[in-house]
């Protein structure tokens, strides 16, 4: 007898609804806000948000408090999405490629070589462009208030090196459910095969595809490197996550409890920058431990390969100067 997926659907988010319900909103004087992502509690990121909750509680003396779910505890990356739309879960963490459906703007973070370097990218993030990047999901009633530190993509594989994009024909490579990295990857030669990351282990071991690309604690901590045993280190984007609200919770707070929310997740944000350095070290490390074979080739054959993405924009004027602002920033 075959399970209406529908149905399920339905009644797991009920029962998101009556935790977050059960154990949220206001009581005895204190606000508790919920925020629910997929991470382990290894992860940076994950550090970064618990480190933003005790600041929260700090600024406000108490009265505000933020809640961490991890791993998935309040559900996956869209039931968490669709939850802050509704307005029943405060707050998640997506990839900004993710964010490239609900808000056009976000699909220049995910171009490829677009940043010149690390602190050209942070640049961007913590400047005028990145506040208008964050609010520009407010329509989907989905506001961003930080980004944090994703590092750079790479691409692993499991039969054979990738040194430059020729090593890329014929191969099927997984990739975000993102319209630009769907671009880039068949731009640079390969088939790119959109696949939900908790899918990637199983879809690797039965060879559905032949690799994937991501970030070295992602290549970790996912336990990818079991299966692909060539990591090649071209860093192709730089796609940060993106910390969200949902703009129903945020507008029922007071100034006060927005500033302090904000403060918080600005506050958090060079914590983990630190937090990503030391993981992405220690990931590669244990990668080639492992029996992982880690290169670094010559970058310049791929973004060869991606110039004419940049130039597919030209008759979207406002994603095009927004490349060109980007790109003329120091």
């Amino acid at each position: 007898m075959k399970i209406n997926k529908i149905l399920i659907k339905t009644l797991f988010i009920s029962l998101v609804l009556v935790i977050i319900q059960s154990c949220g909103g206001k009581q005895g004087g204190v606000r508790t806000l919920k925020l629910g992502h997929t991470l382990n509690t290894q992860h940076p990121v994950h550090k970064a948000m618990v480190l933003m909750a005790e600041k929260v509680k700090e600024k406000s003396g108490g009265k505000l408090e933020l809640e961490v779910y991890h791993s998935a505890q309040l559900g996956t990356e869209p039931q968490c999405l669709e939850l802050l739309q509704i307005g029943s879960l405060a707050m998640t963490k997506v990839s900004a490629a993710v964010m490239e459906g609900f808000a056009p703007s976000y699909k220049v973070l995910g171009l490829p070589y677009i940043f010149k370097n690390k602190q050209h990218m942070f640049n961007v993030q913590d400047g005028p462009i990145g506040k208008r990047i964050l609010q520009d999901g407010e329509e989907a009633w989905l506001r961003g208030l930080c980004f944090f530190d994703a590092g750079s993509r790479s691409f692993y594989t499991k039969e054979t090196t990738i040194e430059s994009p020729e090593d890329l024909k014929g191969l099927k490579i997984r990739v975000m459910k993102s319209i630009t990295a769907n671009k880039m990857v068949s731009a640079m030669g390969a088939a790119p095969m959109p696949i939900s990351f908790g899918e990637l282990y199983a879809a690797l071991q039965q060879g559905v595809v032949d690799g994937a690309e991501n970030n070295p604690p992602s290549f970790y901590l996912s336990k990818h490197y079991e299966v692909c045993k060539y990591y090649s280190i071209d860093e192709h984007s730089s796609v940060p996550d993106v910390l969200l609200i949902s703009t129903i919770i945020w507008n029922r707070l007071s100034e006060e409890e927005q500033k302090w929310i904000q403060e918080a997740a600005d506050e958090s944000v060079p914590a983990q920058r630190e937090f990503w350095k030391e993981s992405e070290q220690e990931s590669l490390k244990l990668v080639q431990e492992a029996g992982v074979t880690v290169t670094y080739p010559k970058k310049e054959p791929f973004s060869d390969k991606v110039v004419d993405l940049y130039e597919s924009y030209k008759d979207i004027p406002e994603i095009y100067n927004l490349i060109q602002e980007i790109r003329n920033l120091d």
